[in-house]
């Protein structure tokens, strides 16, 4: 292992197995990161003696997911970088540029264009407040990570993500083909929903998720079943609620459970690649017609300046 910390946290791992606790145990003490759903798992695959099986389904999810996470971090990777690179170039032309055409058209007393003097009164009220609107960007910026640290914070910052155009649709996919594949993995080990339910919560990212599936674990508890709680919930999508009634009537939940989430991660995954594909000409486009304005509004200023100088 070349990263320092998880290096001295399997020392300590293998200085419990030699102390005689098991493997689900020396794990379960580094809970942030090893997750209590899985050290659970693997409890029950010591006990039952496929501890090989279920090591392998876990290191399958857990490749499958960091894939997906990849791909949506490399979908909004662009337009952050193309963003930046448009606030610095405007950044300059701010700075730099506009002040000295200013500067020049104020000399020759020439009359601006309707454009041209649009952009030049914005940048010059820019420049004048310019420390402000920094300050109060960062002022909002530290407020907003605040609140979002605090439990209600958190839940608004969650249901905002999965109600956002396009990328919404995807975390809420990956959210329910992790919780699909979770449940399936803990059933299929043999323990009770009982159980299971309250560490899927736990596993959960998503706090709107998590309170959702709290719901279904407390009307579960009432003899509702599972299916039935989770129809209440338009989180729970309808594919998703059906396989877990056929699973509930055929007594194959785990099969349908996993075939759920194979579905949702396989829609989720072509989301994505449509959603990188989409995304890189927009911002360009964005950028273009940026550059575009600003460029215009300097070429006519010049070629009316030109035009009143004949």
């Amino acid at each position: 292992m070349s990263k320092r910390s998880l290096k001295r946290i399997l020392g300590q791992v293998i200085s419990d197995l030699r102390g005689g606790n098991q493997l689900s145990t020396a794990l379960a003490k580094h809970p942030r990161i090893f997750p209590p759903i899985y050290c659970r798992l693997l409890s029950v695959g010591e006990r039952a003696g496929n501890l090989e099986v279920l090591l392998r389904q876990i290191a399958d999810y857990m490749e499958k997911h960091m894939a997906t996470a990849k791909k949506i971090k490399s979908a909004l990777r662009y337009p952050i970088i193309i963003g930046v690179v448009a606030v610095v170039v405007v950044a300059v032309l701010v700075t730099f540029v506009f002040p000295a055409f200013s500067k020049l058209y104020s000399s020759l007393g020439a009359e601006l264009p309707a454009i041209s003097r649009i952009v030049f009164e914005g940048v010059g009220k820019l420049r004048s407040l310019g420390i402000y609107i920094l300050l109060a960007a960062l002022v909002a910026v530290g407020l907003v990570f605040i609140y979002a640290r605090s439990p209600q914070g958190r839940y608004k910052l969650h249901g905002l993500l999965l109600k956002l155009p396009l990328v919404g649709r995807v975390i809420h996919l990956n959210q329910l083909a992790g919780c699909c594949r979770n449940i399936s993995l803990l059933y299929n080990a043999g323990l009770p929903l009982t159980e299971i339910m309250p560490l899927v919560i736990q596993a959960s990212g998503n706090s709107v998720m998590a309170k959702a599936l709290t719901d279904v674990h407390r009307d579960m508890t009432q003899g509702e079943g599972l299916s039935k709680p989770m129809q209440k919930n338009r989180l729970f999508l309808p594919m998703m609620v059906q396989m877990v009634k056929v699973g509930e009537e055929t007594g194959n939940l785990n099969t349908a459970l996993s075939a759920a989430a194979q579905s949702y991660e396989t829609e989720a995954e072509d989301r994505t690649s449509s959603l990188i594909s989409f995304i890189e000409p927009l911002m360009t486009g964005i950028v273009g017609m940026i550059v575009a304005f600003i460029a215009l509004s300097l070429f006519s200023a010049i070629y009316s300046i030109y035009g009143q100088l004949g």
